[in-house]
Formats: structure tokens, C-alpha cells, sequence
């Protein structure tokens, strides 16, 4: 598991809901699908780690 590609997942993620967010106030619908789409890319690394995690995990049974 890679500690730095989970923070900045979650930067990613922070940052998209924060701007979602800012598009409610000022009813900006490029900014909340901007900050949608962060938040779906962040949510791909989140797999992206939790699928290296498991292929360890199974090498490491082996």
C-alpha cells in the first residue's frame, strides 16, 4: 500500500467535495461537475490501491 497514492487520493477527493460544495453557492454547474469528477477519480485510486493491496496479499500466500 502506497501511504503517499491514498493521501493524495483523498486530497483528490477533499478538494472535488469542496468544490462541488462552492458550485452550490455560486450555482456554477461546471464547477460541481468538476468536483463530481474529482471525487470519482479518487474513488478509482482508492480501487487502484485496494487492488495492489490484495494482489500482495495473494503473492504473499503463495
Amino acid at each position: 500500500m502506497s501511504v503517499e497514492n491514498r493521501a493524495e487520493a483523498i486530497a483528490k477527493n477533499i478538494e472535488g467535495k469542496v468544490q462541488e460544495a462552492i458550485s452550490d453557492v455560486t450555482g456554477s454547474q461546471k464547477d460541481k461537475l468538476e468536483g463530481q469528477a474529482k471525487q470519482d477519480e479518487a474513488a478509482v485510486m482508492h480501487l487502484k490501491e485496494d487492488l495492489k493491496e490484495k494482489a500482495k496479499d495473494i503473492i504473499d500466500r503463495a
